[in-house]
């Protein structure tokens, strides 16, 4: 058969060629998504319990219509949310490499001052919410997570996967949950109730989820013998850091540093060895002189004895763990018993945890004695389980980053006030040393209970820093907008004649409105210029000038629609009518007075020489700059002092004042006392740095480089907010690492 010239034949054409998922990560995608069917269905039977529970629990009849708003909601929608989550897991792995989890709407430390105010309040707090769940996996399941985003960067070589990409990652899963919310037809109450949910549920199944999805690798013979992830390298697959210090001081430890898996994720055996390279008699010289022997168990008996004994310290009272093993191995006068060799390399690296944490001069005195009560608890731990040292997920490790990383900004107060902060840290310690035997459940209950208590206080904190955000946004805004009027008025004023009565008008009233005008439209609004339009006709009627035989029958024109447009002007501002009425009787005479001017002088149909400064400063103008040329000169000088000032600040401290975060923690020399505060926002209208204290309450606000001078010339220290327990293990490591070198 003739073939048809018009069509065309696609049998010799190969097709398009698409990347093909390898087996096992098809494996581990059909795997977890069955996986994490099990999961959402126990979160949403555990969401309708938790729902009505707080409903009934409710305060107010508004708290109580979001729970059950959102119980319903969750009711109709509980499949298609299921769906949605399953089909973005999917996407994230079929398109592996390319797929882009959802942006929680960037970091909030990275907004601008200026667009602050432009985000809507609800999704404000639905970014919040989603950032505090991805924080919160990122932390708990920090292990199993890089194991499961090194072992899929080994099947798929060739693309270079970043953390956040990985089709389980933290960022996806939240990713979905923030999809699988997004249709829900509830006010952001409700939904964020929802949210809260996820973050209270689900958050604390996905550790079994996350060790089965690494378990289906191994069964495929994806790097089985791998127990713990490698050293983080740069180029490699990494995840992003989120907990480490946001700014140029002093270096954390962790991803930043590149030695996590080096350092504070070095097995017992490892550091076993490090230890025993290193000087011998600096770090196991208890046993030198030591007769009979201590097994671990009459060793854990003894330290049990005197645990609670650590209860009744003074209140900056500090005993090392040296100290307090003392009456424990003592057998008699001068003589100690013997521990194994074990049991010895683990009160070694115990005691050296704590002389770190304790040696750190972020923690409070009093805040360094509440930790230091709780040696005998964490070495009892340790002797139980060697994987203590590198289980980055342990409790008892983050039980204790969680009271340090709580601590950074505390301060005492005063003897007559409430502190819920250290109660609270008080009360955790007090039941370790009188309930813990060894039970280490008891330090995940404590973890839980303290997280809840700081998620109840940062999300306090969080609206009191929002309010002073939107306080310090508006008042960028009313000072820009001073800024604008002032130089507005400035401008046309300058050589003119102005009667003292409307010279007060321009600076009162009038001055009201133009600011209400920049603050409601803006400066490139139509309303701006009929505004300055007004202003310069106004202006002109009380001193027209250049002056020719048209000038008076021009005002006599001008005049009434002036006065109309000034009276409905100061009635959109709600100006006192009696005031108003006052200003108009004034303008009215100065009007008056300019016509008298006008007939006895003589007609002229070129401009006058202008008038002296002398003359306008007599008008009633003071309070406007009419010199020009003067005005000029002090800009500059003003310019130049800028520019000295920044020139004898070294670069460096500029460039650590720009890679401060808001977030970032920082000690300040204040009247002779340190006061330590964060940076809560940074205004980019004003160029202002925002500091609050832990209470979100304003302490201090700088410039640019008035931050930098301070920083340079230590009046602002930068404080770490890193792990204190990693950066503890980290700087042991390299000690010993130092120590063999040498």
């Amino acid at each position: 058969m003739a073939r048809d010239n018009n069509i065309v034949s696609f049998s010799g054409q190969k097709p398009l060629q698409r990347f093909s998922l390898p087996q096992a990560l098809v494996r581990l995608r059909d795997a977890s998504g069955q996986s994490m069917k099990t999961v959402l269905a126990n979160f949403f039977d555990r969401s309708d319990d938790a729902l009505f529970e707080l409903a009934d629990r409710a305060s107010n009849t508004l708290d109580q219509a979001a729970y059950f708003d959102a119980m319903r909601e969750l009711r109709l929608r509980r499949k298609a949310m299921v769906v949605s989550m399953l089909q973005y897991m999917s996407q994230a792995f079929n398109d592996i490499g390319k797929f882009r989890p959802r942006e929680s709407a960037g970091i909030l430390d990275e907004v601008e001052g200026d667009s602050l105010s432009l985000v809507d309040h609800s999704q404000l707090e639905q970014q919040v919410a989603i950032e505090n769940l991805i924080n919160k996996l990122r932390n708990r399941y920090s292990d199993q997570i890089r194991l499961l985003t090194v072992r899929v960067s080994h099947v798929v070589p060739s693309i270079e996967l970043a953390g956040s990409q990985m089709p389980l990652s933290p960022e996806v899963l939240c990713g979905g949950v923030a999809e699988a919310c997004a249709d829900l037809d509830i006010d952001i109450r409700a939904k964020l109730v929802v949210l809260k949910l996820f973050d209270r549920l689900l958050a604390d199944t996905l550790g079994d989820f996350y060790q089965q999805a690494n378990q289906t690798l191994v069964a495929e013979g994806v790097l089985p013998d791998m127990k713990r992830p490698p050293a983080e390298r740069s180029g490699g697959a990494k995840a992003p850091s989120r907990t480490g210090p946001k700014n140029g001081g002093a270096k954390s430890s962790g991803s930043d540093s590149g030695g996590e898996g080096q350092g504070s994720q070095a097995t017992f055996s490892e550091l076993s060895a490090l230890l025993h390279q290193s000087n011998e008699e600096s770090v196991s010289g208890r046993a030198v002189s030591a007769e009979g022997h201590l097994d671990t168990d009459r060793l854990m008996a003894r330290l049990s004895e005197i645990q609670a004994a650590s209860g009744k310290w003074g209140a900056d009272e500090i005993i090392t763990l040296n100290d307090q093993l003392k009456p424990v191995l003592k057998i008699e006068q001068g003589k100690f018993a013997n521990v194994g060799q074990v049991d010895n390399d683990v009160i070694n690296l115990v005691g050296m945890l704590f002389d770190f944490i304790l040696e750190d001069r972020q923690l409070h005195p009093v805040m360094k004695s509440l930790i230091s009560r709780l040696q005998i608890p964490v070495l009892k731990v340790a002797l139980s389980d060697k994987n203590f040292f590198n289980r980055g997920g342990h409790p008892v490790r983050k039980l204790l980053n969680e009271l340090a990383l709580s601590a950074i900004g505390w301060t005492e107060k005063r003897a007559d006030q409430r502190d819920p902060l250290r109660d609270k840290i008080e009360s955790v310690v007090e039941r370790v040393l009188n309930e813990f035997t060894d039970n280490v459940g008891l330090f995940d209950e404590l973890l839980n209970d303290f997280s809840h208590f700081m998620d109840l206080d940062r999300r306090r904190r969080e609206l009191v820093e929002q309010r002073l955000r939107d306080a310090e946004e508006g008042r960028a805004r009313q000072e820009r907008a001073s800024e604008a009027v002032d130089g507005m008025i400035r401008d046309l004023v300058i050589n003119r004649e102005i009667p003292a009565p409307v010279a007060q008008l321009l600076q009162e009233a009038w001055r009201k409105y133009l600011q209400w005008v920049v603050i409601r439209e803006g400066e490139d609004s139509r309303r701006w210029a009929d505004a300055r339009d007004l202003t310069e006709r106004l202006v002109w009627s009380v001193d027209p000038t250049p002056v020719s035989d048209s000038t008076r029958s021009d005002l006599l024109r001008a005049i009434p629609s002036i006065v109309d447009d000034l009276r409905k002007a100061l009635q959109e501002i709600s100006w006192d009518p009696f005031a108003t009425d006052a200003i108009i009787r004034d303008l009215e005479l100065a009007h008056v007075d300019v016509f008298q001017r006008l007939v006895t002088a003589p007609a002229r149909s070129e401009p006058p020489v202008e008038a002296p400064p002398e003359a306008s400063s007599e008008s009633g103008m003071e309070n406007v700059p009419v010199d020009a040329h003067g005005a000029t000169e002090s800009v500059a000088e003003m310019a130049r002092a800028d520019t000295d000032s920044m020139d004898a600040i070294a670069q460096e401290w500029l460039d650590r004042a720009d890679s401060l975060r808001v977030g970032s923690w920082i000690e300040m020399s204040k009247d002779g006392s340190k006061v330590r505060c964060k940076l809560a926002a940074f205004i980019k209208a004003t160029g202002k740095y925002i500091f609050v204290n832990r209470s979100g309450a304003k302490v201090a606000e700088y410039h640019r480089q008035d931050l930098a001078s301070a920083m340079a010339s230590g009046e602002i220290g930068m404080l770490d907010d890193g792990l204190i327990f990693d950066r503890a293990l980290e700087s042991i490591i390299d000690n010993l690492r130092s120590s063999r070198k040498d």
